[in-house]
């Protein structure tokens, strides 16, 4: 019952042309079985590690047809594949939570993941319980790090409202969840820009996006004892835990359309040799440079090629693939002669000095010099 409306008893069809909701049914055991055997099924939601047949079997004849009267409303996702042989794509969800309200579930089937599918059938579900439920506010939750089904409510108009510790239960442990929101009054497209870093090559290396196997690299680049001198804010010791916050943070920046980063990588082996970015970019025209090197990559003048290369791309024309950016700006600690040196070496201007500004990891304050670098400076002395 909702504010009044019967539950349907079963689910109806519904279509855009190229995804159908509808019932599940018998046919639909082999794909479920398929999907919550996926080892990112596995991972993300609460399937039981060794779900059998006998599993998707109760799902579809049992617990789907169960939940309907009782408000969770779940559909099969269907769609022809390359030759027009109709397929199970994955499961919809809506479950009701009372006061017009509910939450929305999704979980696509191996086959399904990166063809738009989910994205049709999440807009068809949206539409029907807008519509037919008469829901106000569909609330969504993903486990922390579940960055598909992120860009997947993103995409959808939802908010990203934050995140809360150790709420969403999985296999009797407690996990960090993203929490959001889309009203009836809401429009349906993203709220913010969502970046990616593109790839930029120069002469000994590549910048490219953060993976997660970059993390032991991280956490010796960011473990190290220079880092942790000039680095305000880095934790010593600089644990794998503390390397998994840093490329979530990373991850997080990008997903709110504040912040772009690239890993120095080698050309050959794709190993991360330090780390570029450039932050605050949804506040302003401008934006600011931070970058560190991994210690086994020092001395060999790569940072300063990265940031030469990051500085062409911000200054470059949007409809050439670059950012438009009219101002960059970088700081460092007076003391922090290396990063000056690369600093000045990519054509920065020293603007000033803010004192005593940076509390260090000792305990003292350091002054912070600023540089920064206009567009039509770059584009003169390029």
């Amino acid at each position: 019952m909702l504010d009044g409306h019967p539950s349907p008893s079963r689910a109806p069809v519904l279509t855009d042309g190229v995804v159908t909701l509808r019932p599940h049914h018998e046919g639909d055991v082999d794909g479920v079985l398929e999907q919550c055997r996926d080892p990112l099924s596995q991972r993300w939601t609460t399937v039981p590690l060794d779900y059998t047949r006998d599993d998707a079997r109760k799902f579809v004849t049992e617990v789907v047809p169960q939940g309907w009267p009782e408000g969770r409303w779940a559909f099969a996702v269907e769609a022809v594949d390359d030759d027009g042989v109709p397929r199970f794509c994955g499961t919809v969800e809506l479950r009701d939570e009372g006061n017009r309200r509910a939450e929305i579930a999704y979980g696509a089937h191996p086959w399904a993941r990166g063809r738009g599918l989910v994205h049709r059938a999440l807009e068809l579900l949206l539409d029907w319980g807008f519509t037919d439920r008469h829901l106000r506010t569909v609330v969504w939750w993903a486990n922390v790090g579940n960055w598909a089904s992120r860009r997947a409510a993103w995409r959808l108009g939802f908010s990203c409202d934050g995140t809360l510790p150790r709420w969403l239960p999985r296999r009797g442990d407690l996990l960090d969840g993203w929490v959001g929101t889309l009203h009836v009054d809401d429009p349906r497209e993203p709220r913010t820009a969502w970046l990616r870093a593109p790839v930029l090559t120069g002469e000994r290396l590549v910048l490219r996006p953060l993976r997660d196997d970059d993390l032991d690299r991280v956490v010796e680049g960011l473990g190290d004892e220079r880092a942790v001198r000039w680095l305000p804010g880095v934790p010593s010791p600089f644990t794998a835990a503390d390397g998994e916050a840093w490329l979530l943070q990373q991850g997080e920046r990008a997903a709110s359309g504040s912040g772009l980063g690239w890993a120095l990588a080698d050309p050959g082996t794709g190993s991360l040799l330090g780390f570029i970015s450039l932050r605050h970019l949804h506040e302003r025209h401008d934006a600011e440079v931070g970058f560190w090197t991994h210690p086994g990559s020092r001395g060999r003048g790569l940072m300063t090629e990265a940031c030469r290369l990051v500085v062409e791309h911000a200054f470059t024309d949007p409809d050439r693939g670059g950012l438009g950016l009219v101002r960059l700006e970088v700081g460092a600690a007076e003391g922090n002669t290396a990063s000056r040196h690369v600093i000045e070496a990519a054509g920065f201007t020293r603007s000033g000095v803010q004192r005593r500004s940076l509390r260090m990891h000792d305990g003292t304050l350091a002054d912070d010099v600023t540089y920064d670098v206009l567009a039509e400076e770059h584009a003169t002395s390029g």
